[in-house]
């Protein structure tokens, strides 16, 4: 199962506003009941319009940090706010066991990241966050991870205290819900919200159609807290 939903959004996107629209604009990904799924036509929420740096959106009202403490990869406590103070940083919330968005988005991410300096590289934080954390356990997090980029952050944890933190910037999702045919359907959006390391303000959004060259064109800037 696969849908598309469309937004636009007006010149003066603020956070406020693009988080009410974000709560309405999930991605539904559907997989078996196994370990993976077929692909198929990206059924990621769009964001149109706005005060667009090709292809950033430079929100008027950058978001705060979510305040929420989750579990890493290593099964140990992370501390959001805390571990990301003062860093270039940027949010994914999805899954592994998602067909398409999910990995692309992480791997386009993992090979613009490679283009930085070394010195970059090792200041620029990427996290993702899972959806279905019923699924997603510490050490599944941490072997699909790996794949894309071993510094790469997974966190896992509470359903309702991850769904709260995404909603705190934006991002809607929903909970994981099992089909009558046995697939498994989860709701997320798509965006990813990069954080100042100057501000520790979520400045930035890239959707769904972001590319390894938009990517790797930005990092440079995100990694000085700059606007692309």
């Amino acid at each position: 199962m696969h849908s598309t939903t469309r937004s636009t959004y007006k010149k003066s996107l603020t956070a406020a506003a693009l988080a009410v629209a974000a709560a309405f604009s999930l991605a539904a990904c559907s997989t078996d009941s196994g370990s993976g799924g077929s692909g198929g036509k990206n059924p990621v929420a769009d964001v149109s319009g706005g005060q667009k740096t090709q292809a950033a959106t430079v929100l008027d009202t950058p978001f705060t940090k979510p305040d929420f403490v989750l579990t890493d990869t290593h099964g140990k406590k992370f501390d959001f706010r805390k571990e990301t103070k003062g860093k270039p940083t940027l949010i994914y919330f999805g899954y592994t066991h998602c067909p398409d968005i999910c990995p692309l988005t992480m791997g386009n991410i993992a090979v613009a990241k490679k283009a930085l300096p070394k010195d970059e590289q090792k200041k620029l934080q990427v996290v993702f966050v899972t959806t279905d954390p019923g699924r997603d356990t510490p050490s599944e997090l941490g072997k699909w991870l790996k794949a894309q980029d071993p510094s790469f952050i997974g966190l896992t944890g509470n359903f309702k205290t991850i769904q709260a933190g995404a909603r705190s910037i934006g991002i809607g999702i929903s909970p994981t819900k099992k089909e009558k045919d046995g697939t498994i359907v989860s709701m997320h959006g798509a965006q990813v919200i990069a954080f100042s390391p100057k501000t520790d303000k979520g400045y930035l959004l890239y959707g769904e159609d972001t590319t390894v060259k938009d990517y790797t064109k930005d990092l440079p800037k995100i990694v000085k807290g700059e606007k692309p």
